[in-house]
């Protein structure tokens, strides 16, 4: 950050004074100073006024006083400071987010905190500063240390060894995914159901570590999030072959599993957690650059939409490789859309955001809930008719048309909260996935 004003100013040692509404005691001083010298001046003038013992009795006095007016008038320099406001508004505002101020490891956390709390480029000029960049530098440059030096930056994380574990650590879904369909493959009967059950397990347990490390780490992701993202998942693995099994008056026995779609999903977490580190990186460079919080979310929704497009054409390209290996369709559309709309969801909950995310992937799950379940209501006598919308859109599209028509909506609907959220400074006011 550039261009500190007024940094060094102002004393350290009173930032957290008990009375950050009161004068300085410098100030204090020049102004009993001044007030001295006037009443000085004004009894002279009004000796002269007095009668001529009165006059002659308190001359010695009074002429000393004189002279010390005369001399304050005659050097300009040596005039009184000008009276500022009785408070120092910063000091003020440091208080009202001391423990803002008391964690932050550079300006831009300060920055970022107070643009959470709704102040604006417009509001930063009550303070005597052009933008919140530059008066969270002073905020950050009077919160009381030790010594003058700045607090020892925490340990980087991005070292050698730690990049190559996430990297590492993200493709083991993939990894385990593959291994499952080749051992679902290569068995039948009992020991399919089995190997179908340990790889569904593995895969959970690997997709559970590689988002508990790396620019995929949220720091809390809610429990309902994790049961909505799982029942997802789930449903494209079993969802669109029980539909049409039940839409054909079954299922009489097992239905076949939709491998190739998910394999695309697993082998995606790669690409999701290199585009999640961009996007992190790439953010916390412009919001060092920026000088305003316009100039910065102009910056990063371009780049924060690029990344989002990448993302999407690896996806594409990797349901397109899997689904020829696999013997499936070139493109699942519903697969497409479940991996956007999971990684919006990842991204927004590693950023902070969870509440919007924990929703939308819950009302995604209930849809596709919802549609099976008309299905099977149908049977019942009087109820046939509740079959006739998935009925149609299935014999239209085909059943992967139902999770598609789900996701999509709620992709949109992520993508717009995302562009408005991911491109505040707030978001990124520490390193994704710190506690």
């Amino acid at each position: 950050m550039r261009d500190v004003r007024d940094v060094g100013e102002r004393p350290r040692s009173d930032a957290w004074d008990t009375r950050p509404e009161e004068w300085d005691l410098g100030a204090e001083g020049a102004y009993a100073s001044a007030e001295e010298t006037t009443e000085a001046s004004t009894g002279a003038i009004t000796a002269d006024r007095a009668p001529q013992a009165v006059v002659a009795e308190a001359a010695p006095h009074t002429a000393g006083a004189v002279r010390a007016a005369d001399a304050g008038s005659a050097d300009p320099a040596r005039k009184p400071p000008a009276r500022r406001g009785a408070a120092d508004p910063v000091k003020a505002l440091m208080h009202r987010h001391r423990e803002l101020c008391e964690r932050a490891v550079d300006p831009l956390e300060i920055a970022a905190g107070l643009e959470a709390h709704g102040l604006t480029d417009r509001a930063a000029a009550r303070y005597r500063h052009r933008d919140v960049f530059s008066l969270a530098e002073e905020m950050y440059a009077r919160v009381p240390r030790d010594d003058d030096r700045p607090p020892p930056r925490p340990a980087p994380t991005g070292g050698p060894r730690e990049h190559r574990a996430w990297a590492v650590l993200a493709l083991l879904p993939g990894a385990l995914c593959a291994a499952a369909v080749l051992g679902l493959r290569a068995t039948e009967g009992r020991a399919h159901l089995a190997v179908a059950v340990l790889g569904a397990l593995a895969v959970a347990l690997g997709l559970r570590v590689a988002l508990g490390r790396g620019p995929l780490r949220a720091p809390a992701h809610t429990m309902s999030a994790r049961v909505w993202t799982h029942w997802l998942l789930a449903y494209a693995l079993l969802g669109d072959g029980l539909l049409r099994a039940a839409l054909e008056g079954g299922p009489d026995g097992p239905w076949p599993l939709a491998t190739a779609p998910v394999l695309a999903l697993a082998l995606a977490c790669g690409p999701a957690a290199w585009c999640a580190r961009l996007f992190a990186v790439h953010a916390r460079r412009r919001l060092a650059a920026s000088r305003g919080f316009e100039e910065f979310t102009a910056s990063v929704t371009p780049l924060f939409l690029g990344v989002f497009a990448l993302f999407l054409a690896a996806l594409a390209a990797l349901l397109a490789l899997t689904g020829a290996l696999l013997g499936a369709p070139a493109v699942s559309l519903g697969a497409g859309a479940l991996g956007a709309l999971l990684l919006l969801a990842r991204l927004l909950a590693v950023h902070g955001a969870r509440r919007a995310p924990t929703v939308v992937l819950g009302t995604a799950a209930a849809a596709e809930a919802t549609a099976l379940a008309t299905v099977f209501a149908a049977r019942l006598p009087g109820c046939s008719a509740l079959v006739t919308p998935v009925e149609t859109l299935t014999d239209a599209w085909g059943a992967d048309a139902v999770p598609a028509l789900v996701c999509a909506p709620a992709v949109l609907t992520l993508l717009i909260h995302a562009t408005r959220t991911l491109t505040r400074a707030s978001a990124h006011a520490r390193p994704p996935g710190s506690p």
